[in-house]
């Protein structure tokens, strides 16, 4: 093959705009812990025009709006080469990124609108690693590894996965999917390029308290691998190119020590998630470390040692031809042959109560209970009067989940959940990437792979490995089976479109598999084009305005000074007179927040020893009165840190106003004073 890797910044600002993930209104970013980045792989056919690309964003989901922004921005520049076919997109699912990237009103509820500098960098960072990767290619090789994670997953919805039926239980030994795959990319001379791991389990370590923008657990791994790969080089910068992808995660979560109420400490595993003072709202599963940054750690470590090992030993080989099919479907209106006598239907998109109460990962508002399968007639005379009732016809449809928001029947001012949703697979060979478009539970993965193959076998392609991409091309929640539907826990209230979404999901794949497998991709029907809504920014978010310094500050000043001298474990911390964030991001693509830099007595001068995207610095970022704002810069020193003379350095951009009419921005910097590390 002809391979290509590329890396670039999607991060976006990282102040004001809401973090995407837990729709909790509250939870603002107000800094950075780690850069967000999406990372491109494209494999070719040099004999043949055959090629595919695969991209994991560190960003909640793919939206349709991004993913059709990016493959307009494609098209343009590369013709038919990059196609809606051939290119798949994918989220890692982090909950600590920018939301507001969404065309369906449904998202600008939690996300304030959409905010266009958001939308922006997502889609200009994945089309630039994409370039990377198209301007780098070279002959090289595939090898593909398979192996077991421990101690980093658990299945939050343990109640809804013993709805499955017992005789296909007992053919899995857990109720997680613990199988990680690794693809590993070498160019012919045996160099390394890169790798893609695929593994069920939330990025959701950082839970719904954290304000600081970063990448969560499967970020935490990338890093540590290309830390690794690309010696010497600073984070983020460097040839070699680790993404560690989501699949089937829908019931997954890594908060490892399980359910415990928040008041009492006692554990609430139970059917609702329910603790006996306080209701659901206390219910909130532990991560493994002692607070959500070191399970981020704790988790993310395990997920990069098992890629690690399973990488090193990667030995075989990924041969054989390249094709992708691709339909775009309405989702709201499929009919399923279930069996020779059976047919059923697919529904209107629409949201259970359950939907409200959120997962033991990130609570809801309002006291909802998981598992609700009748209605609460206080909320439905609320939705009435302000939504409007769902239809007959919908509620039946959806039975038994009682509906909370009846989306497919809203279309103030854009319809509120997509109705045109993309199936896709990609084929490398033997390896088969089903790119799905939400959030598949463990089952739902497992029956999905199964039936793909199983095709794949009956038109003579034996030995496919199937793997699933989560979080691809247009997000429509979650995907659970027809039984675990009938309890109506948050994964099943948040599927949809009805209790027969998986049974129509395993009728597309399967003939897109036939498809590939026959060799007839060319005559599958495209399906309905998704709509582009007119909207390129409608936000809440407030204006960037003029700022100010405190009188006799400028910006850029120290307000409280560094300590003299630090060891290892200890924090370094520093606050400088500060300006908005956002100025930056919507400034430059890429731009440095900080620096920590060591003193050379050799060449008299500072060398940067670490940026803003490494995870070891956190920057935050406080509004104040009057335009006035704080940076704070910390630096959580690692053991092992070389002892010598450090300094940390604030890189920001203010307002400032030039007549009644026009504000510009400027760049300005601060130092801390220098400070020892023994």
């Amino acid at each position: 093959y002809l391979v290509g890797v590329g890396r670039a910044d999607c991060t976006g600002p990282v102040a004001q705009v809401p973090l995407m993930g837990y729709a909790n209104p509250e939870q603002v970013a107000g800094g950075l812990l780690s850069r967000l980045y999406s990372r491109a792989f494209i494999v070719a056919d040099p004999e043949r025009s055959e090629r595919v690309v695969f991209v994991s964003a560190d960003i909640g989901m793919v939206s349709q709006r991004l993913r059709l922004e990016v493959l307009q921005q494609l098209q343009s520049k590369y013709g038919d080469l990059y196609r809606q076919d051939n290119v798949i997109l994918s989220g890692t699912h982090t909950h600590s990124g920018p939301g507001g990237y969404f065309q369906y009103t449904l998202f600008w509820i939690t996300s304030k609108g959409l905010v266009r500098p958001a939308l922006s960098s997502i889609v200009n960072g994945i089309v630039k690693s994409i370039d990377i990767a198209h301007e780098n290619m070279k002959r090289g090789r595939l090898f593909i590894n398979r192996g077991t994670v421990e101690n980093s997953q658990i299945n939050r919805s343990p109640f809804s996965y013993l709805e499955n039926p017992e005789s296909e239980r007992n053919r899995y030994s857990s109720n997680t999917d613990k199988e990680m795959v690794v693809l590993k990319m070498v160019d012919e001379d045996g160099h390394e390029l890169g790798l893609i791991s695929w593994f069920a389990v939330h990025p959701v370590s950082m839970n719904n308290s954290n304000h600081l923008v970063n990448s969560d657990n499967v970020g935490y791994a990338s890093y540590l691998f290309e830390q690794e790969k690309n010696k010497g080089m600073l984070p983020g910068e460097g040839s070699f190119v680790a993404a560690f992808a989501s699949s089937n995660l829908g019931d997954v979560s890594p908060n490892t020590r399980g359910p415990f109420c928040a008041n009492t400490g006692e554990s609430c595993d139970n059917p609702q998630s329910s603790c006996p003072v306080g209701g659901a709202a206390m219910c909130m599963a532990q991560g493994p470390g002692n607070d959500m940054f070191e399970s981020t750690r704790i988790i993310g470590q395990n997920i990069y040692l098992k890629a690690k090992e399973l990488y090193e030993k990667a030995s075989q080989e990924v041969t054989g031809p390249l094709s992708s099919a691709h339909q775009w479907v309405n989702m709201s209106n499929v009919s399923v042959e279930l069996n020779a006598t059976h047919t059923v239907k697919t529904c209107k998109p629409a949201l259970g109560h359950s939907f409200a109460a959120g997962t033991i990962d990130g609570v809801g508002a309002f006291n909802f209970t998981q598992g609700s399968v009748e209605g609460d007639p206080f909320w439905d005379q609320i939705r009435d009067q302000l939504l409007g009732e769902p239809s007959n016809e919908t509620k039946a449809c959806h039975k038994p989940k009682p509906i909370l928001f009846s989306t497919g029947e809203m279309t103030w001012p854009h319809p509120w959940h997509p109705d045109i949703v993309d199936v896709q697979i990609a084929a490398i060979g033997s390896l088969a990437i089903l790119a799905v478009p939400g959030e598949f539970t463990t089952m739902c993965g497992r029956r999905l792979r199964e039936a793909v193959k199983n095709e794949f076998d009956s038109h003579g392609t034996r030995g496919m490995n199937v793997v699933i991409a989560g979080l691809c091309n247009v997000y429509t929640h979650y995907i659970t089976t027809y039984e675990e539907y009938q309890v109506q826990r948050y994964e099943a209230a948040s599927t949809i479109y009805g209790p027969h979404t998986l049974s129509a999901y395993i009728q597309l794949y399967r003939g897109l598999a036939k498809a590939i497998a026959l060799n007839t991709t060319e005559e599958l029907p495209r399906g309905p084009e998704p709509p582009l809504f007119n909207v390129t920014n409608l936000t809440l978010l407030p204006s960037l305005s003029a700022e100010n310094a405190p009188a006799n500050k400028n910006f850029g000043d120290v307000l409280e000074e560094v300590g003299q001298e630090y060891r290892e474990r200890e924090v370094a911390e520093v606050t400088f007179v500060g300006a908005n964030p956002r100025n930056s991001a919507e400034n430059a693509t890429e731009h440095n927040f900080l620096t920590v830099e060591k003193y050379s007595n050799i060449s008299s001068s500072w060398r940067v020893v670490l940026n803003d995207a490494s995870w070891d610095t956190r920057f935050y970022w406080s509004k104040g009165s009057r335009g006035q704002s704080n940076v704070t810069i910390e630096w959580h020193i690692p053991a092992g840190t070389e002892p010598g003379v450090y300094r940390l350095r604030y890189f920001g951009h203010y307002k400032r106003r030039v007549n009644l009419l026009r504000t510009i921005t400027v760049p300005f910097e601060g130092s801390s004073s220098a400070f020892q590390i023994t």
